[in-house]
């Protein structure tokens, strides 16, 4: 199925005299969850549901587990996550304090055969009006 997009107007508010701007913008068509997920993994496996759900949660719990760990989690064919953060420069390295954080983050890099499936191009069409 492919893709579909829209068209979105936009326009820099920085700037007051900006010129109005057109961008395609992925129209997400749903969400699979879980549960969902679950279900068809267990019908391409010896796993039932309820086996897959449990494995699904402890993958989560590991992967939490290890990124405060300072690990990254490599899960070969969907990708990496790594821990990053957010913390204002300074000009000297003694003004540098785990205080400083803003926010902490999770980087995400696709494994290479995600990457290569996007380079194939993808089907895209445009959103059709309900």
């Amino acid at each position: 199925m492919p893709i579909q997009y829209r068209e979105s107007k936009r326009r820099n508010n920085m700037h007051s005299s900006a010129k109005t701007q057109y961008i395609m913008q992925a129209v997400h068509t749903g969400e699979v969850n879980l549960e969902s997920l679950a279900k068809e993994i267990s019908k391409e496996s010896t796993l039932s549901q309820t086996d897959v759900i449990a494995v699904l949660h402890a993958l989560g719990e590991k992967t939490k587990f290890y990124l405060a760990e300072g690990k990254v989690v490599n899960l070969e064919n969907i990708g990496r996550f790594k821990i990053g953060f957010k913390a204002p420069a300074q000009e000297n390295p003694q003004d540098l304090s785990p205080q400083n954080i803003k926010k902490f983050h999770i980087n995400y890099q696709p494994s290479n055969r995600l990457k290569k499936w996007l380079k194939t191009g993808l089907q895209v069409v445009k959103e059709k009006k309900k």
